[in-house]
């Protein structure tokens, strides 16, 4: 397989034990933990202005990503618009990706490697968006694709994996349960793509950090307001960060995302808050917003209220996928 030149390996995130990149892998041999993909970067190796003549997709960050673009599973994903909610405030719409979610960021990737190192079918428990994202990319690789979902799953969610060939299986209980049963009863020659379960989903999702730092002229917002299912999405950025500044591009300030090492915190958001604020942020914005959309919009009210959040700060709320697949 081909590999980008800085891409130098996989270790593991918390024991630091090497694993052979050449070989499909899922969390670390020693220690059960996830794996990281390491990078050699070079002061100036990534250039702002180099951009401006790539691809409008994620594949773009061709110099922090592990594989060339030339080997890509892409449906054209990533690079989604900021739009302003107020002063200082924007929302990052992930609905414009691929299968309308934020999810094919992280399958692209994903699905790409497990392609490449002779993966003959994918699998993954889910509750929603990423079962509509794996099936789209497994068709879009040719690899056949089994899916097991909660049983209370809107029913979109369970059409949008079949519509795109993937077997769905539906069980009670909840996701945990839906990947004891992939587990147990799933095809044998899948290979599981599940949250933090192999090292590439959140290759793709750093690109949400280098997407920021772009679209704020080389900058990064004060705060990032993001939904937390599985945390794929935060691990990416915040390992975006730290490679941005080693290629010289910002310096050891980080945006407030996560709860110790950038002072940030967490914001548990009741039911009835996320459907008043839903509507709310759509009728501001103009955009389809999402229930997990809403629950930020709520976060952010509550957090001024508390005075976490000053007026003035710049802060990106994330809006993860479409709200019309919730309808």
């Amino acid at each position: 397989m081909n590999w980008n030149p800085s891409f130098a390996g996989l270790t593991c995130f918390s024991c630091d034990t090497p694993h052979d990149r050449e070989v499909l892998q899922t969390v670390c041999t020693k220690c059960g933990m996830p794996l990281r993909a390491d990078f050699q970067l070079q002061r100036g190796a990534l250039r702002r202005e180099a951009l401006a003549v790539r691809p409008r997709s994620l594949w773009r960050y061709a110099e922090v990503l592990p594989v060339p673009a030339a080997e890509a599973v892409t449906l054209a994903e990533g690079l989604t618009p900021l739009v302003q909610a107020e002063d200082a405030v924007w929302v990052k719409d992930e609905a414009r990706n691929p299968t309308g979610s934020f999810k094919a960021r992280g399958m692209t990737m994903a699905v790409t490697v497990a392609r490449k190192l002779g993966a003959k079918a994918l699998c993954a428990p889910s509750a929603g968006n990423a079962a509509g994202a794996l099936a789209a990319y497994g068709a879009a690789a040719k690899l056949p694709v089994v899916v097991a979902m909660p049983d209370d799953t809107p029913r979109h969610f369970v059409e949008e994996g079949k519509l795109y060939g993937a077997e769905v299986k539906l069980g009670p209980g909840t996701i945990a349960d839906a990947g004891k049963w992939l587990k147990a009863n799933g095809p044998k020659d899948a290979f599981d793509v599940s949250t933090l379960k192999e090292p590439y989903r959140v290759e793709g999702k750093k690109t949400m950090a280098y997407e920021l730092w772009e679209q704020f002229d080389g900058e990064l917002p004060d705060t990032i307001l993001y939904p937390t299912g599985g945390g794929t999405g935060l691990v990416g950025m915040w390992k975006a960060f730290g490679e941005l500044q080693t290629l010289g591009l910002i310096g050891a300030a980080r945006p407030r995302l996560a709860i110790r090492e950038t002072r940030g915190t967490a914001v548990a958001i009741p039911e009835a808050e996320i459907e008043a604020q839903t509507p709310a942020l759509a009728r501001r914005t103009g955009l389809d917003i999402c229930p997990e959309g809403g629950a930020v919009w709520a976060a952010l009210l509550r957090l001024r209220a508390e005075g976490f959040l000053r007026r003035g700060e710049r802060v990106v709320l994330f809006n993860t996928g479409t709200g019309l697949k919730y309808r």
